[in-house]
């Protein structure tokens, strides 16, 4: 059905970004021939970040990034991707399964009504999966990644979670029941890819289509912590379900985003691992199983002597007047996490390439080299003590990456300046760490 339209054309890239494919052009007999809509809209993603910040630039400062915050968000949506190196993914996998064992009914593939009907069932699917990762405290524990920028652009949509995945597949296996997997692997896709461009504030009211459709208005509600957004609008594409659900709240009073307790750090493995540890070390306090197992099953906010889903009452008041976390930094320092951050994620896009041809043992090395860098640059964004240190580690690796052929330049012209670069890095840091211990030892 769908052999007519080219799934990799740049027209159907960009709109598969606003849902506007059509059932003819995205209808699929077997899975292997599904498009991977997400890696071909990369390129898209990219476009409208620099269009949000030029545009940004030249309205207001509110709306563009910082480079500490930006660097974070996409860094999370790399890590989120990893596991896709070694499995596929997890909604997929489980989708299959039920499919091929359990179904009640084969609806046809290449029927406009099917595709319909699933669309409706997977946007259905995610208000509750998006609705219970705020309301189980081990859910929300991975998707407080996703709200833990304290800015709203279209960087913040990248900012996803290592483990959501793990959990989010559950609520999709009665959509297996009736439609074909490939219908599905195209909606789960396209609802996600959806949301990338509602986090902006650039968009303000969209008229008519607010009163059926997520918009950027109605998601930055999502984002805020003031006391009105908690815990509203939890729609993928369709905002009729909160209306439905008694989860809707209008755009009111100025949206303060983030975290209602800020975590104020840009270390990548903090900001994706940290509430489970908060979570773990709250179960400790208590003398009950069953308040030790509510810590994780209940409300992020419960506590004994509260409802399911607690209340607000200790959350810090909400002013409008917050300012982002964000420590000054030098000019100099800044330029080199963005190269340093612009030379990993070269590495990136060659491991997912070309994860076919590499061995298990590369693509265990080129993720731990990834990881490294990702954290190296959050420690240095930091301005932690222990930068120094674990820079220079992480330049050891890279000279040994270099010497071994497992990291490419950006353009082949490069190769030598790179090299160079990178040598002079490692030089810089072992000096820096050399002088910090001998002020140690003088203290």
């Amino acid at each position: 059905m769908a052999e007519a339209v080219d799934p990799g054309s740049a027209s159907a890239g960009f709109r598969s970004l606003f849902f506007m494919l059509t059932p003819n052009e995205s209808s699929y007999r077997d899975l292997e021939d599904v498009p991977q809509y997400v890696q071909q809209a990369t390129p898209f993603f990219v476009g409208l970040m620099v269009l949000e910040l030029v545009v940004g630039l030249l309205k207001t400062r509110s709306t563009v990034p910082t480079i500490k915050d930006g660097l974070t968000s996409v860094s999370c949506g790399m890590i989120s991707r990893i596991p896709l190196l070694f499995m596929r993914s997890c909604e997929l996998t489980a989708y299959v399964l039920v499919w091929d064992r359990y179904r009640l009914l084969e609806l046809p593939w290449d029927s406009a009504w099917t595709w319909w009907l699933t669309f409706v069932g997977v946007d259905f699917c995610y208000y509750w999966v998006h609705r219970c990762a705020h309301e189980v405290a081990i859910i929300w524990a991975s998707h407080q990644v996703h709200h833990s920028s304290e800015y709203y652009n279209l960087s913040t949509a990248l900012r996803q979670s290592l483990t959501q995945q793990f959990t989010s597949w559950i609520f999709y296996l009665p959509v297996a029941l009736v439609a074909p997997p490939t219908v599905f692997a195209v909606h789960i896709q396209l609802n996600l890819l959806y949301q990338f461009w509602i986090h902006t504030e650039l968009i303000r009211d969209l008229g008519p289509l607010e009163w059926v459709f997520n918009t950027p208005k109605h998601h930055r509600v999502h984002h805020g912590r003031n006391e009105y957004c908690i815990d509203k609008n939890y729609g993928g594409i369709l905002i009729i379900w909160d209306r439905l659900f008694g989860t809707f709240a209008e755009e009111k009073d100025k949206v303060v985003f983030g975290l209602v307790f800020p975590i104020n750090t840009f270390e990548i493995l903090y900001v994706q691992l940290h509430y489970y540890l908060n979570l773990w070390r709250r179960s400790k306090t208590y003398k009950t199983v069953g308040d030790k197992l509510s810590t994780f099953l209940k409300g992020p906010s419960w506590s004994p002597g509260k409802t399911r889903l607690g209340d607000h009452a200790d959350n810090p008041e909400v002013t409008g007047q917050e300012v982002p976390h964000g420590p000054s930094w030098p000019l100099p320092l800044r330029a080199y996490v963005v190269i340093h951050f612009l030379l990993a994620l070269g590495t990136y896009h060659d491991l997912f390439e070309n994860k076919m041809m590499l061995s298990q043992l590369t693509v265990l090395g080129m993720t731990g080299y990834v990881l490294l860098t990702l954290t190296s640059l959050g420690f240095i964004m930091d301005q932690r003590p222990t930068a120094a240190l674990l820079e220079t580690l992480r330049c050891v690796v890279m000279v040994t990456m270099q010497r071994y052929g497992c990291m490419k330049p950006l353009l082949s012209s490069l190769a030598g300046p790179t090299e160079a670069f990178v040598s002079l890095s490692l030089l810089l840091w072992a000096l820096q760490s050399f002088f910090q211990l001998l002020k140690k030892k003088a203290d």
